[in-house]
């Protein structure tokens, strides 16, 4: 495992057990319309790439059926230890979870006939080459369906900035480089699923909202995800003044609802691989 791939398990071992439970709806939306998107049928088999508490996991388990079989792969063990707990809750015998690295899982060719990667390609080190190994997993006639983030609307964008003092550049590259800007855009996620062998290519455009109550809610959903890792580079004396800010400016979007509401837009790509010639 490399040190990139380390740090995420080790940033979402950290998660694992309060993991998008603030109450706000986010990535099971967005995993349930990739899901919508891929088309799952009943009794195929599928594959659920970095699959967290199973936002994905489920909904393709309720797609394909007691008769199908759905596996989920994450690299953190903690997560992985949760949805599985979660499958059992649940009562489901079509699912299995591995503990494994997504970027480069050791699975059977041309075992699935579908697999997603919800909302997880901009933690990989190499997009594109986890983009052929997925591709090599797929069924004659197999589909790929990723989500990524695309733009955030200037209100996210300031409360993300708050942060920028504070985070080490290898984290500014990571949410600012070319990879993420690629992944940002349908015409960049076609390149790197062309560049991955990918062919028929299609994307559905998202807009989401956040809706939440106020900086308390923001603070505790924020750190129950990735941004973990942002409020984790701001020093202990820092704090104070960084919600004090963000309450300001967030307390400034309140609708005349009450409600604080954050828009992103989500890009739901769906792909099969390209011929090939014989």
């Amino acid at each position: 495992m490399d040190g990139q791939t380390s740090r995420i398990a080790a940033l979402f071992d950290r998660v694992a057990d309060t993991y998008d439970g603030a109450g706000v709806p986010w990535f099971q939306p967005i995993a349930r319309a990739l899901v919508g998107e891929v088309g799952p049928r009943p009794g195929q088999r599928a594959l659920d790439l970095g699959c967290g508490r199973g936002a994905a996991l489920f909904a393709l388990a309720d797609a394909v059926g007691p008769d199908g079989k759905v596996t989920g792969v994450d690299v953190s063990r903690l997560m992985a230890d949760a949805a599985r707990a979660d499958a059992d809750a649940r009562g489901l015998s079509n699912v299995d979870i591995r503990v494994m690295d997504a970027g480069r899982p050791d699975l059977p060719g041309g075992a699935f006939d579908v697999a997603v990667a919800s909302m997880m390609l901009f933690f990989l080190p190499d997009p594109v080459a986890a983009l052929r190994s997925w591709r090599d997993l797929l069924a004659p006639g197999g589909r790929l369906g990723v989500s990524t983030q695309g733009s955030r609307d200037p209100g996210w964008r300031l409360l993300d900035e708050i942060f920028l003092p504070f985070l080490p550049p290898v984290m500014i590259q990571a949410r600012h480089g070319s990879i993420a800007r690629r992944l940002a855009t349908a015409e960049g996620v076609h390149g790197l699923l062309t560049d991955a062998g990918y062919g028929s290519v299609r994307t559905s455009i998202v807009d989401m909202e956040l809706v939440l109550d106020g900086v308390d809610q923001w603070r505790a959903w924020s750190r129950s995800h990735a941004a973990r890792s942002m409020w984790d580079a701001v020093p202990d004396a820092e704090l104070p003044r960084l919600l004090a800010t963000a309450h300001e400016h967030l307390e400034g979007l309140r609708g005349t609802d009450g409600k604080i509401r954050l828009g992103e837009r989500i890009l739901l790509t769906v792909a099969e691989p390209a011929p090939t010639l014989a």
